[in-house]
């Protein structure tokens, strides 16, 4: 029987040191992978898989890829993380969820793409006998079984939670160890890229057998004036065979490690041999450092477990010390302070490299995202990878963590059982999310039993947050919309205030606002290619333009705010075009994070910057003496056009707007001059010669040489009087020079079906637009990296990264 130890103790304050790490080790398992397709409808072409009777005994594998002994060296080598659909090529299909895919040959239609296999092999010394060993995934595209040494341990039917088995009982010590994992991409989980295969990380785990285990950590904190009250909650388990008896002690540091309070030294507790027992102390942070958007400090938290003095475990989070008030009337509150939330909504692939993103790939996404004024993140409509949360924590966003599904049933509550678990301790989740448009029982009795039973056991896991339910649908109150604490808006903006008039008690936030379909540098609609004018002007019925559903939320109090549908393009539901293009339209950004036009309108609005921009460019060579519809954004209080010197009037800058002038085409320069609060700046783009020399920036100049670390590198060309080319569409090559690969390549054109993944050496991508991106990643080897772009007729440029020892 488990046994539960409940200690309230008091805090004490003082300068001491942690105790000598843990035995406790957590090693990434993403090097020396072998990987191969197999085939979803013929078995002699997927390792027999479907024919073997591997079930019949325990261990059995021969004749198959699990066995292993079975010869991998064909095989193809890897790293993780891995997506094999990026590499697959475009392929039409009048399939709608192929469509919604962007049209990768990966699904039930496609059983020849849609199996594949990876084998790892690892070694564990003898002298790790005794020790407790668990592998975990952090996320694998679609279903997949795993074994060890030909020994079954289980099946994960999410694309996006991840999952952990012990595999202790089948360690070998003197030989290797064979880890197979068998995909299953056939069935879609999602009607939008999902990728395929171990796209995120993987982890061995080792630990003693009494131990704190994966999601047995549970903190959260209240604040009284300059205090902070901080509350952990601690699981400690015995996966051995004998009982024992441990004593559990909570630090908590500053972010660089000094022990700032920590609990009583307890006394031991006995922990039966296949149980568990839980601690509960509330430790006291005098002068809090709070965690906000602007500020996000972290505390650490540490957990130590000893046995006769011997420390046996160690558990380290970070711990962010906030408030969070929503309400009714007056919207969200951080820490006191009464914050709009300016959201967006994101799929998780990126140009390049699909799902499989380096985790510095996370970083650089919520940098460009908050250059653009973004506050919040929506992870639609998925568990999110670790890392993008790890990001998020340390950069100030918040975050709405979504549910994949709203369901009841044993599967899907494991599900967000274990999301809830994972995420939980972060500072930058705010509210959780159970589910987004589900039209067959959100209106029903049916949706709401589930939506309580759901509720439950989110408050079960995380009393200290609510959830919200993102609903398709304008003023209705049935079904969820009964339940759900806080009530979510996917479009229907128009009938918010009528939603808040006669529920006037339940908070609203925009879950899924906006929706503008554009396409970046472009100015007419071209339903052959698939492309849609780049200002905000064109959006679904559903849907709305950027000004029509922005001023509602930043002009009431009630409303919350909300999420942006989306803030980067990404594959998959080209809408409102299909075949040749293969990636949406609905970003503030491409999918290589390049801004479009409505990004300035955003970044006016949700930014305290400078904001005067001007669109479109000034190459309409052809067109002389045809007025261009021009359009300045910006938050001055004034803006003055300019043609070649000559003014076209001033005009005043409404709140939440723009501004537009109709102006006859010569070459030259169009400029702006901006007043607000009595200072003056300006901005022009000028007609360009063509295009003359590549230029390549990043924002990094130092990499990691840790064979993970990444740089993304942006490609543009200019003229030869230094002035950037917008509607250049040249092809550019790339060579790299020292320890680093590319990994991707991209150009945000939602048609092109240029590879994101070429063959070695051969690496190259057209400029859309005037732009393009490559990705590199970096090996193990400390000095200079080179990254060099040719272009034919071009001069060509280079950047130099230095890779540095990991710190």
């Amino acid at each position: 029987m488990k046994r539960t130890a409940l200690l309230i103790l008091a805090a004490v304050t003082f300068a001491a040191s942690l105790p000598a790490q843990t035995p406790r080790k957590h090693a990434l398992l993403d090097e020396g992978w072998k990987f191969h397709l197999g085939h979803a409808a013929d078995a002699s072409t997927d390792f027999n898989f479907t024919i073997a009777n591997l079930f019949s005994k325990t261990g059995k594998a021969t004749g198959t890829a699990i066995d292993p002994t079975f010869d991998d060296q064909s095989w193809t080598s890897i790293t993780l993380p891995h997506d094999w659909a990026v590499a697959l090529p475009f392929e039409n299909s009048d399939n709608a969820d192929v469509l919604g895919h962007g049209y990768k040959p990966v699904g039930g239609l496609y059983p020849r793409n849609s199996i594949g296999w990876y084998r790892k092999a690892f070694t564990i010394v003898p002298a790790d006998s005794g020790k407790r060993f668990s592998v975990q995934f952090d996320g694998v595209f679609r279903d997949c079984q795993v074994w060890m040494n030909g020994f079954y341990l289980g099946r994960n039917e999410s694309g996006y939670v991840g999952f952990e088995y012990d595999i202790t009982d089948y360690i070998r010590f003197t030989q290797e160890n064979v880890l197979v994992v068998r995909v299953d991409a056939s069935q879609y989980e999602g009607w939008f890229y999902e990728g395929a295969g171990i796209y995120r990380h993987v982890w061995l785990n080792e630990s003693e057998s009494v131990h704190i285990p994966s999601g047995g950590v549970f903190f959260h904190s209240k604040v009284t004036g300059g205090e902070a009250t901080v509350s952990v909650h601690t699981t400690v388990v015995n996966d051995g065979l004998k009982d024992e008896w441990v004593s559990v002690q909570t630090y908590i540091t500053d972010r660089n490690g000094k022990v700032i309070t920590k609990s009583e030294e307890e006394g031991s507790s006995f922990v039966p041999a296949q149980a568990g027992i839980r601690s509960h102390v509330e430790l006291t942070l005098k002068n809090a450092h709070l965690w906000s958007l602007e500020d996000p400090y972290l505390y650490k938290v540490v957990n130590v477990v000893r046995q006769n003095g011997r420390v046996i475990d160690q558990d380290r989070q970070r711990l962010g010390v906030r408030t969070v008030v929503i309400d009714a009337a007056t919207g969200l509150s951080l820490n006191g302070k009464r914050i709009k939330i300016q959201g967006v909504n994101c799929h998780q692939d990126h140009a390049g490299v699909g799902l499989a993103q380096p985790d510095y790939l996370h970083y650089y996404r919520i940098r460009r995202l908050q250059e653009l004024g973004v506050n919040a993140y929506r992870t639609s409509h998925h568990a999110p990878t670790p890392e993008l949360l790890d990001a998020c924590d340390s950069l100030g966003m918040l975050v709405l963590d979504e549910a994949r599904l709203l369901s009841s049933s044993r599967e899907y509550q494991d599900q967000f059982r274990r999301l809830i678990e994972r995420d939980r301790n972060h500072p930058s989740v705010f509210l959780w999310s159970i589910g987004n448009e589900e039209g067959y029982a959100q209106t029903n009795s049916i949706g709401k039993r589930i939506a309580l039973s759901m509720l439950a056991l989110q408050r079960q896991y995380d009393s200290t947050r609510t959830s919200t339910y993102a609903a398709d649908l304008g003023n209705v109150f049935t079904g969820v919309n009964e339940v759900i604490p806080i009530r979510g808006f996917n479009y229907r903006e128009k009938h918010v205030v009528a939603y808040h008039r006669d529920h006037p008690g339940q908070p609203i936030v925009g879950t899924e606002m906006g929706s503008t379909v554009t396409t970046r540098g472009i100015y007419a609609i071209d339903s052959v290619k698939g492309y849609l004018p780049d200002q905000d002007i064109t959006a679904p019925w559903w849907a709305s333009t950027a000004e029509a559903w922005w001023p509602l939320a930043a002009e009431n109090d009630w409303f919350m705010g909300g999420f942006v549908w989306t803030g980067f393009d990404y594959r998959g539901e080209p809408t409102p075009f299909q075949w040749p293009n293969i990636s949406s339209h609905f970003g503030i950004m491409d999918v290589c994070g390049f801004p479009k036009n409505i990004y300035y309108y955003y970044q006016s609005w949700w930014t305290n910057k400078d904001v005067l921009h001007i669109s479109p460019h000034w190459n309409w060579k052809g067109r002389e003496g045809r007025n261009i519809d021009v359009w300045v954004n910006s938050n001055a209080d004034q803006v003055e056009l300019f043609l070649n010197g000559k003014s076209l009037g001033k005009k005043a800058m409404v709140r939440n707007r723009h501004l537009q002038w109709s102006v006859p085409y010569r070459a030259g320069t169009l400029a702006a001059v901006a007043t607000k609060q009595g200072r003056t700046f300006r901005t022009q783009v000028q007609t360009t010669d063509a295009p003359y020399a590549l230029e390549l920036s990043t924002e990094r100049t130092t990499v990691l040489a840790d064979g993970r670390d990444a740089a993304v590198v942006d490609v543009l060309v200019k003229d030869k009087r230094g002035r950037e080319v917008p509607d250049a569409g040249n092809l550019v090559r790339f060579s790299v020079q020292g320890d680093a690969r590319v990994i991707g390549v991209g150009n945000g054109d939602p048609s092109s079906h240029e590879p994101d993944q070429c063959a070695p050496g051969a690496w190259q991508r057209s400029l859309f637009n005037g732009k393009c991106q490559v990705i590199i990643q970096t090996g193990k080897t400390v000095g200079a990296i080179r990254l060099e772009a040719t272009g034919e007729g071009l001069r060509p440029a280079a950047v130099t990264i230095q890779a540095t020892a990991e710190k």
